[in-house]
């Protein structure tokens, strides 16, 4: 998300969390041609929602100031962070959403030395990009997954998806769907009707 009347309008929706991309090579980047209409929003607005800002291999002192300046104390990190990094964050009171990309022979014992300083896993397809693929990986990986952490699953998902995450994965703990490229007219900018079948979608199902 990054045009403030967009915002507004997928706010009012009530979604659980949405997600502010502060990396500058991604199409989503909240500061860039949008930086001025994103912050004045931002600072003027009080959101019915979680503000998650993700962040690509930043530095801390710059996390703690973007994060600070735009009142976002939940923190996905979307790149090679370790987890002393990701301890040192959360110390400081941030909410901690640690990434990781899928593939065939992703090793799930890697995830022990994050359990204990991250709240949350996000599950997305792997890419050199960090994500953004809009492309599904093999959800039937997640069946290795043994950890009691809950999990944010994302990677291409779409509405037709809920039905089926439903079923395969109703053992596994996850904790939020995170849609993202399916739901746009373009990148950062959200069909709020598509948002809307969504949100009420999940909602049905988890009820």
């Amino acid at each position: 998300m990054k045009h403030p009347d967009n915002i507004k309008e997928v706010a009012d929706l009530y979604p659980d969390y949405m997600g502010f991309i502060f990396y500058g090579k991604s199409k989503r980047y909240v500061l860039d041609e949008q930086k001025e209409a994103f912050s004045s929003f931002i600072f003027n607005s009080v959101l019915p929602v979680q503000k998650v800002g993700v962040f690509v291999n930043e530095e801390i002192k710059s996390i703690i100031r973007i994060a600070t300046e735009y009142d976002m104390n939940i923190l996905q990190l979307h790149g090679d962070e370790t987890p002393e990094y990701c301890e040192n964050l959360r110390l400081l009171g941030f909410t901690i959403i640690k990434a990781f990309g899928m593939h065939k022979d992703f090793d799930f014992a890697v995830l022990g030395e994050y359990a204990d300083v991250c709240d949350y896993f996000l599950f997305d397809t792997q890419s050199k990009e960090y994500g953004g693929t809009g492309n599904h990986f093999d959800w039937s990986l997640l069946k290795q997954y043994d950890n009691s952490k809950p999990i944010f699953l994302s990677g291409g998902l779409d509405i037709q998806d809920i039905p089926t995450i439903h079923d395969l994965l109703k053992d596994v703990a996850v904790h939020a769907l995170d849609f993202n490229s399916k739901l746009e007219v373009e990148p950062g900018l959200k069909a709020v009707e598509k948002c809307k079948q969504v949100i009420e979608l999940v909602k049905a199902m988890t009820q």
